[in-house]
């Protein structure tokens, strides 16, 4: 069985709780958005990314979201960690390592140049995270962005 699953709109039903999960644990700042309305298009193979089920796919444990954009700094496709959870329950097993890791190789693979994401400064378990699955901090830019 394949730790990875790429989402379709079959899997809206196990994915909707998850995406909840992850919002009620992160409070990220968009709390208008429906995230019926968010997925659906990556799950219909909209060209802007792209969400992964992390465990088996009638019952995933996690999932990734990815989107991509282009980059003139790294000459191509870059995409980005929009989002990536797994259960508490199952966390430390390393099912979220192997599955970033998949999905950076997939995407290599594919032509992406480079893969970003965003973690906060404070949580230290994150950045651990990140950092075994070589992500490298950029100490000298600020992500910042501006609501349309």
């Amino acid at each position: 069985m394949s730790l990875l699953h790429l989402a379709n709109a079959d899997d809206i039903e196990q994915l909707l709780p998850l995406v909840a999960a992850f919002h009620a644990e992160q409070k990220p700042g968009a709390d208008t958005v429906d995230p019926r309305d968010a997925v659906l298009p990556l799950l219909n193979g909209s060209p802007h990314g792209a969400i992964w089920l992390i465990g088996p796919r009638r019952a995933p444990v996690g999932y990734v979201a990815i989107s991509f954009g282009w980059s003139l700094e790294y000459g191509g496709v870059r995409a980005s960690v929009d989002e990536i959870y797994v259960r508490h329950a199952v966390r430390g097993r390393g099912m979220g390592f192997e599955a970033l890791n998949g999905i950076a190789k997939a995407l290599g693979a594919g032509g992406v140049q480079v893969l970003h994401l965003e973690a906060h400064r404070d949580d230290a378990r994150a950045l651990r995270f990140y950092s075994r699955a070589r992500f490298i901090p950029r100490d000298d830019t600020l992500f910042m962005y501006r609501l349309l």
